[in-house]
């Protein structure tokens, strides 16, 4: 396989090479620039069974993956910061009870119960 080879894909051209490490006791990487985007990135390490087109596929879809990312809403991750979900309350005894269960019959939701007494 060469070092270096060219492609393009949905209207982008993908420009790819290995390259060593700097230091010799590690695997050279594949880097790859796009002509959509300003970085260069090297999204992974070389193997011996690579072959172009199982290169150009991994290159395409880690670039469609990091656009996917960078479109995506920004999610907190910092201390201080606190997601937007709420607690949700334990159930209380009650749960699932009537809001006039205990009530007496003749009272009205929003009055007492009145004594039938007379005087």
């Amino acid at each position: 396989m060469d070092a270096s080879f060219s492609f393009e894909d949905a209207g982008r051209h993908f420009a790819c090479r290995i390259e060593q490490a700097r230091s010799r006791d590690v695997a050279a990487w594949w880097w790859f620039t796009v002509s959509t985007d300003t970085h260069r990135y090297a999204p992974f390490h070389t193997d011996p069974r690579d072959t172009e087109d199982s290169v150009r596929s991994r290159v395409v879809a880690y670039y469609d993956e990091l656009l996917m990312r960078r479109a995506a809403p920004r999610q907190p991750w910092g201390r201080g910061e606190r997601s937007a979900v709420t607690p949700t309350p334990a159930p209380s005894a009650d749960a699932g009870r009537p809001a006039d269960a205990g009530r007496p019959a003749d009272a009205s939701p929003s009055t007492p119960a009145q004594s039938s007494t007379s005087a």
